[in-house]
């Protein structure tokens, strides 16, 4: 039964979380039916690295049991996110000549293009995650999406190439095969959260996807249905936690809980007399808080986070310029009035990042933080169909060039593989 479903295992800074679906089946309505998504609080993760081998195997195994107690079957694959500030995007060219006499372009042609652009150089002790390809020129011919059965002597193709640090890709995968489980592949966590959430329309239009999570925030901008830019900003909600702490000279789990309850990224919807006394929240002593003040504190760490995404916009020319605007995903985006603050920061249309044709029985899916989990399985799932339909797509070249990175995984762990 196991290996009729997908499953999605994202490990954050504050929380681990998995999910577990499948394609609807044939005749059905389309979409992914989700089965089962657990969570459990992370240790031994801080900005999308490892900082604790054993902790980190903890908290994943710990979600692992959660998951196979909710769907009933042992979980035996995953889908791993790779997140981080270590991760790093740039562009590339790959250039061929086609091999056939007469000219006409095959698949084989435009993997052998992609390959070319995986040898850009690279920085010392990264590993290409992604060679994600974004059009192709077939002899000055630009704009090409799909090559395949086109005419030419030379094939050309722009590429963005996505790469982590050698030795943080090690550690996660480390930590996942210590649980037992087998890895399908590695994703980047934004890339993935982009296949739940956005619609291929807002790819053709322009769009950008913002994951604020624990203690990043990531990035990935599409125009024409292509990848303009990603990024990972070392920056999230755990930021804003901290600063309610400093600011109120208590601890971070008191800060955390006053966030939760009470926060807002709005000030002037607080009234200035509005209090709350922190003992309610575990203080030793009684003490009253101004909840406009936390307010403000919310605000300035959230119009930081969104300055921050601005100039990444303006990097690739898109500031404001966006026709389907930026979609907010991850557990930060949770907070009451970061769309707001978004909206004026960002001068751009803010919706939330729901999954988009996902059924569940669970009301998990509908919670923001589950976006990456989901769309984790998401993108197994497009995998699968592509091996069913063969031929060359967008989706294969995203997939094909992790593949690479999966033997050089079973190298590196091959004792530990269950």
């Amino acid at each position: 039964m196991a290996e009729n479903f997908i499953t999605g295992l994202d490990i954050g800074s504050t929380a681990v979380r998995i999910a577990v679906g499948q394609r609807a089946a044939e005749g059905a309505k389309a979409g992914l039916h989700i089965i089962g998504a657990a969570e459990v609080p992370a240790e031994g993760i801080n900005k999308g690295v490892v900082t604790s081998i054993e902790d980190a195997v903890s908290s994943v195994s710990a979600c692992l049991e959660r998951a196979e107690r909710m769907v009933g079957f042992e979980i035996e694959r995953v889908w791993v996110g790779i997140s981080g500030s270590h991760v790093l995007s740039q562009t590339s060219k790959g250039v061929v000549g086609v091999s056939r006499p007469d000219g006409e372009i095959r698949e084989e042609d435009a993997e052998r293009a992609i390959e070319a652009a995986r040898t850009v150089a690279s920085p010392a002790n990264y590993e290409i995650l992604h060679v994600i390809p974004k059009s192709f020129t077939v002899d000055g011919q630009t704009g090409i999406k799909d090559p395949v059965g086109m005419s030419g002597i030379r094939l050309e193709v722009d590429a963005e190439i996505v790469q982590g640090l050698t030795s943080q890709i090690k550690n996660i995968t480390k930590c996942v095969y210590r649980t037992g489980l087998e890895i399908e592949d590695l994703v980047l966590s934004v890339l993935a959260t982009a296949e739940a959430v956005v619609t291929p329309r807002q790819k053709e239009l322009g769009v950008a996807v913002v994951n604020i999570g624990g203690s990043t925030t990531s990035v990935i901008v599409f125009e024409e249905g292509d990848v303009l830019h990603t990024i990972v900003l070392p920056i999230g909600s755990e930021h804003v936690t901290s600063d309610i702490a400093i600011g109120l000279r208590t601890s971070i789990d008191i800060a955390e809980a006053l966030k939760i309850r009470y926060g807002t990224a709005v000030p002037k919807e607080v009234g200035r007399r509005d209090d709350v006394d922190i003992k309610e929240f575990g203080a030793a002593e009684s003490e009253t808080v101004s909840r406009k003040y936390v307010a403000e504190i919310i605000e300035a760490r959230a119009e930081e986070i969104f300055e921050k995404v601005d100039k990444e916009l303006k990097r690739v020319g898109r500031s404001g310029l966006l026709p389907a605007g930026i979609i907010l995903t991850g557990g930060g985006a949770k907070l009451p009035g970061v769309v707001e603050v978004a909206k004026r920061k960002l001068r751009l249309p803010i919706q939330m990042g729901l999954p988009i044709g996902v059924t569940s029985i669970t009301d998990r899916v509908n919670d923001l933080a589950f976006s990456t989990a989901i769309g984790l399985v998401s993108w197994g799932s497009h995998f699968q169909e592509s091996r069913k339909t063969k031929g060359f797509g967008k989706m294969m070249g995203n997939v094909a060039a992790v593949s690479t990175l999966t033997k050089s995984m079973k190298k590196w762990f091959g004792h530990l593989l269950p």
